[in-house]
Parts: C-alpha cells; sequence; structure tokens
C-alpha cells in the first residue's frame, strides 16, 4: 500500500495576514477621516460666539455646531448670517425692497418671521405678533421695548427675505435697525443645533456646557 502526502494547511495569519488586517484598518480609518471633513466643510461646522446680544440663550465665547446644509430655517431657532446687505424699503407702503450694505460682519440671532409672513412689534406692550399670533417667548433677556427705527410696524416681510432678533433685546443689532434690517435668505450660513463649550466661570455645573438648540 502506498503512502499518500498529506500536505499541512497553512496556517492563517503570520506577516501576509497582518498586514492585510492593517491595511483594512487603514483605509477605514482613511475614509471615516474623509466623511469627517465632508461633513465639516459642507453639513456642519463649529462656531464661536461673540457678544451678549443672544443672553441668556448663548454667553459671549459659548461654542457652538451650526447645520450649513439640507436645512431651511424654521421660526424660533437660531441662525447664523453673514450680514453684508440689508434689505430695506423703498416706499412708505413698505412694500419694495432695495439692499444697502448691511453689517459687513457674522452675526447670531433667532429667526422670527419667513417671507410672507406679518410681523407687528408693539413696543408700548413689548409684544412681538407673527401674523397676528403674539409670540411666547421665555428665551427673551427682557421684553422688547427698543425701537430702532428700520421700519413701521406691522408690515409684511418680502419673499426671500427673514426678520431676525437677538434674545437680548436691549442689547442686540438686529432687524429692527437699519444696519441689519432684513436678511436676504442666501446670507443665512445655518442653524444653530447644540451648544458643546461654555467657559467654566458661568457654568455651575458640567452639563451647563451643553445645551440641544434646533
Amino acid at each position: 500500500m502506498e503512502e499518500q502526502n498529506v500536505q499541512a494547511p497553512e496556517k492563517s495569519g503570520g506577516i501576509k495576514g497582518f498586514l492585510c488586517d492593517l491595511m483594512d484598518i487603514l483605509e477605514a480609518a482613511v475614509l471615516t477621516v474623509f466623511i469627517f471633513l465632508l461633513l465639516f466643510a459642507y453639513v456642519v461646522r463649529p462656531v464661536t460666539v461673540d457678544g451678549p446680544s443672544m443672553n441668556p440663550t448663548l454667553l459671549n465665547e459659548d461654542k457652538i455646531v451650526i447645520v450649513t446644509a439640507l436645512h431651511q430655517p424654521k421660526n424660533g431657532q437660531i441662525v447664523v448670517i453673514d450680514d453684508q446687505k440689508a434689505g430695506l424699503f423703498a416706499d412708505v407702503e413698505q412694500k419694495n425692497v432695495y439692499e444697502s450694505d448691511g453689517a459687513g460682519i457674522v452675526i447670531i440671532k433667532r429667526l422670527i418671521a419667513h417671507g410672507g409672513q406679518e410681523i407687528d412689534i408693539d413696543f408700548e406692550a413689548k409684544t412681538v405678533s407673527v401674523d397676528g399670533v403674539v409670540l411666547d417667548e421665555p428665551y427673551i433677556a427682557e421684553p422688547t421695548s427698543k425701537d430702532e427705527g428700520a421700519f413701521l410696524y406691522p408690515f409684511t416681510v418680502p419673499e426671500g427675505y427673514l426678520f431676525v432678533m437677538g434674545d437680548n433685546r436691549q442689547r442686540s443689532m438686529d432687524s429692527r435697525s437699519p444696519s441689519v434690517a432684513l436678511i436676504p435668505e442666501d446670507q443665512v450660513l445655518g442653524t444653530a443645533l447644540v451648544r458643546y463649550g461654555r467657559n467654566s466661570e458661568n457654568c455651575s455645573k458640567f452639563t451647563d456646557r451643553f445645551d440641544y438648540l434646533f
């Protein structure tokens, strides 16, 4: 009876297997970094708040993340704006819009009304109304009593524009001011998603650093 030589199976692993595993890990890492960079380039972006105009919701030097794409902001949401143009009215009827230079800086405000909606501010009653409904605004620092003279109220926000205000109504330059006025929709850089950082002196506990803003 002839003997049959049986070849032992090769052991898995070794240098070749290790290199294959390493390449898989590197490929996954590169893909993860690529996706991360795409997200921060086109979808989300970190922003640092500068100034007190959004107190008490956002404080100076708060760090937030904004959604920059695939989302149309809604009334009540916080938006970041590249304020290069200010929409004002060219007629006493407040129908025809012309654009002048804006503040020329990036600002952060709360969206109050869209194009086609009627905005009314009663500076004596200190109320803000949209389409005849008085807004419930628990987020503001104080009632709205400061008129910066940009408009006569009520008026209808023209299509393609937004009316915005800061939560710190006495210390906010916003759509009430001719320097900001109506915001062209294409100047909105993004909508605030979360706050992920706040100076320790403004926090009584660690969780104060974080808040959902969307």
